[in-house]
């Protein structure tokens, strides 16, 4: 019998396309959600950045989808918000992003949105006392932020996912139930609706 990991090691991997994710959204809300709200949570092509077609280091990419990110840095200066979310599968893989996102370091303060070793309590009062531009981290510990009003999303214009990744166990990110789970009530939460409001745009790393 074939092991999952096998075949994916003899096949190319195929770079995440915006398609991706619009249908495993409608695969996971066509069971439980009314026609209208199947619509309300639809998310068109223009609500998406060029996804990165595997050729890219993270830094590169980030330098592609946003050119001018010195001024929306410079602009930023709400208190409890980010300009660009990051969303990945582990605090482990949330450093490795971190580490590598050497352009964008500078000026630029970025948060550590994972529940590892960090306090929700923390970020809260980190997010509430300086102002961030980045923040990198797990979709349960952003869902959990957002809902106890620690981190608000209206100043935020990007939201990336670390799509195409593989860990040890060649599991991409909605590839792990949990993290599958908590990253679209993340999206139905609230991201969605901003990309829909043309205030948000979506990238799949």
């Amino acid at each position: 019998k074939k092991k999952i990991s096998d075949i994916l090691e003899k096949s190319t991997p195929k770079p995440g396309v915006p398609a991706d994710l619009q249908n495993l959204l409608s695969q996971y809300f066509s069971e439980n959600r009314s026609v209208i709200e199947k619509e309300e949570l639809k998310l068109s092509d223009s609500c998406f950045l060029t996804a990165n077609d595997l050729t890219h280091s993270f830094n590169s990419y980030l330098k592609e989808i946003c050119p001018k990110w010195a001024k929306l840095r410079k602009n930023h200066k709400e208190k409890k918000s980010v300009v660009m979310l990051v969303i990945c599968s582990s605090a482990l893989r949330s450093l490795e992003l971190i580490k590598s996102m050497t352009a964008f370091k500078g000026d630029c303060r970025v948060l550590k949105l994972f529940a590892k070793h960090i306090k929700i309590k923390e970020q809260m009062n980190m997010l509430e006392k300086g102002v961030f531009h980045i923040g990198v981290g797990t979709p349960g510990r952003v869902k959990a932020l957002v809902e106890q009003d620690g981190l608000c999303l209206n100043s935020t214009k990007y939201m990336i996912l670390d799509w195409n990744w593989r860990d040890q166990k060649l599991r991409r990110m909605m590839d792990i139930p949990e993290i599958k789970k908590e990253t679209i009530d993340l999206l139905e939460m609230s991201i969605i609706k901003l990309c829909r409001e043309g205030s948000l745009k979506l990238g799949l790393f």
